[in-house]
């Protein structure tokens, strides 16, 4: 039995076309408002979403439970305050044949291997949620919950950041892990270590956990400035190490090339940490790197239409769009930053369908139901990450003028279709969908049950410590029928397929499996859409009268 990592290894689908660069009174105008905002909604949705039909979710439900998923992924030590009773301690030799402390940090799905890149993207992911929404994380009072998860990733960065030029990327191989169905307690696979250095470089390894530094350092800046110094001098070590010692990781470390293969390369993680060291100090010659590279690294001539814990271009293009929109550049800059600006537009119109130009691969498949379609293996990912580039693209757009997306072939749309596109994403997720299922586990009414989970599907350690050995797993736990014994709250799972069709089976790996960096961009989704609810309800409540008022007349 080979579990679901295998698959996560993909084809990086691209294409290179180049897009174009009196109360009353005002009771009405909120009505208006909300009326033109759920047409965009039913729009956004396609025909097949709009046959859908929408409900109210509970985002600040959604977003308490997407911040527990990441304490059932925690592998090490827990605290005393863990609040996933089902999980114990696990890995706690981790790095001890090495003669290095690697206990901690973070299992990325249903299996027991630590792989450095999607970990360090997971907490880039959650550190960019809280810079762009951290207020409405702490607001819905889950603001310690989210630093305690972006902690446990870095905190584990800074151990396997043995040497300016060393950093372990991998614990635990993927071979042995996966011919063993087990509780991460009772874990007898290998727990051999693997790491990048002068003589096998990981440029992409290296420069994705510099960009979770250097995005954590910017969340931890006022709560805890010391910490946040700290990150940021690792942050600053791993790129100059990534950028001087260029090699793809899977070229230095074979066992990671069934699972987490480097596709795209190193580059776009190069300029992806720049962005984010040129974020977190305001140095000039970050932003000068990312500027001299846009070229011979990509950045300004791959059009994208995904983005994942492998391909970072489209991430890069918004956050250099962002520059160009906030007005955070100088003029040499410009003209890269505008080249940066069409090609992240290129991804935001490839999402909403609107690149009349470009040929097949110019936008992303739509399903029946509304759901953008990447790839058959957890297409989830795209959608989380996805709703989340989309949000914030819409959010930096408020800043522009114009405030609208230039699509190639002509087209245009504006920023409030940009932001209920992502929305509807999100609301798809939730359960707004054909088959009326949460693809966020534990949230809703129905969601998975038989989630491919280790952990989750083996009786609890603290209930019956009873060692349950490779196969015992196997033959006794992972062919039941019956749900889960442990709830998997907030995982997203990889979610149905081209046609919204989804099979709850343990063995349905490529649908049932869930992964850290699903979750991670929507705690900033479900924070910032928690807030407009909240602020729709206000202006229902407002607009109430008034409609109650023009009917009697």
């Amino acid at each position: 039995m080979r579990a679901a990592v295998q698959g996560r290894a993909h084809a990086w689908t691209t294409t290179t076309t180049t897009p174009p660069g009196a109360m009353r009174g005002r009771a009405l105008v909120l009505v208006a408002a909300l009326l033109l905002q759920l047409l965009l909604l039913a729009a956004a949705g396609g025909a097949g979403a709009a046959a859908t039909e929408r409900k109210a979710h509970n985002y600040e439900d959604a977003l308490r439970k997407s911040l527990l998923y990441f304490e059932a992924q925690r592998s090490g030590r827990l605290p005393h305050n863990q609040r996933v009773a089902w999980r114990d301690h696990s890995g706690l030799t981790d790095g001890l044949e090495q003669g290095v402390d690697l206990v901690g940090g973070y299992y990325d799905a249903g299996d027991h291997v630590k792989f450095g890149l999607p970990m360090a993207f997971t907490v880039t992911m959650l550190s960019w949620s809280m810079i762009e929404y951290g207020d409405d994380v702490e607001a819905a009072g889950e603001l310690g919950h989210a630093l305690e998860a972006i902690k446990w990733g870095t905190d584990y960065f800074i151990k396997a950041h043995t040497k300016p030029n060393e950093l372990w990327a991998e614990v635990g191989d993927g071979d042995t892990d996966h011919y063993c169905w087990q509780r991460p307690e009772d874990m007898t696979t290998s727990r051999q270590a693997y790491k990048v250095d002068r003589e096998r470089p990981g440029s992409d390894v290296a420069g994705e956990t510099a960009a979770a530094m250097a995005a954590a350092s910017i969340v931890f800046r006022k709560s805890n400035p010391h910490y946040a110094s700290l990150l940021l001098h690792h942050a600053q070590q791993l790129f100059e190490f990534a950028d001087k010692y260029r090699g793809k990781y899977d070229s230095s470390i074979a066992e990671v090339k069934s699972y987490y293969a480097s596709v795209s390369g190193y580059k776009d993680e190069l300029l992806w940490a720049a962005l984010w060291l040129h974020r977190a100090t305001g140095k000039a010659h970050y932003l000068d790197y990312v500027v001299d590279n846009a070229d011979c690294f990509g950045g300004t001539g791959w059009a994208i239409t995904e983005f994942s814990w492998d391909v970072k271009y489209a991430g890069v293009q918004i956050l250099a769009a962002r520059l160009l929109l906030r007005g955070e550049h100088e003029e040499r800059h410009r003209s890269t930053l505008e080249q940066y600006r069409a090609k992240a537009e290129h991804y935001v119109c490839g999402c909403l369908g609107r690149n009349a130009d470009g040929g097949a691969d110019a936008n992303v498949e739509r399903s029946p139901g509304g759901m953008l379609y990447v790839r058959q293996w957890n297409n989830m990912q795209y959608v989380t990450n996805a709703a989340f580039l989309l949000a914030a693209y819409a959010d930096y757009l408020g800043d522009d003028a114009d405030g609208a997306v230039s699509c190639a072939g002509g087209e245009t749309a504006g920023a409030g279709e940009v932001a209920a596109l992502a929305r509807a994403q999100v609301d798809y997720v939730l359960g707004t969908n054909p088959r009326g299922i949460s693809y966020l586990v534990g949230y809703g009414a129905k969601y998975p049950n038989r989630v491919h989970h280790r952990a989750a599907s083996i009786v609890p350690y603290k209930h019956s410590k009873e060692f349950i050995g490779c196969t015992q797993g196997f033959d006794h736990w992972f062919g039941r029928r019956s749900s889960n014994p442990n709830v998997l709250v907030g995982a997203i799972v990889g979610g149905p397929d081209r046609r919204d069709r989804f099979r709850d089976n343990r063995e349905n790996y490529m649908q049932t499996e869930a992964c850290t960096y699903n979750t991670a961009p929507m705690v900033g989704m479900f924070a910032k859409l928690n807030r407009m609810a909240r602020q729709e309800r206000e202006q229902e409540e407002v607009a109430a009268p008034a409609r109650s008022t023009a009917a009697d007349v």
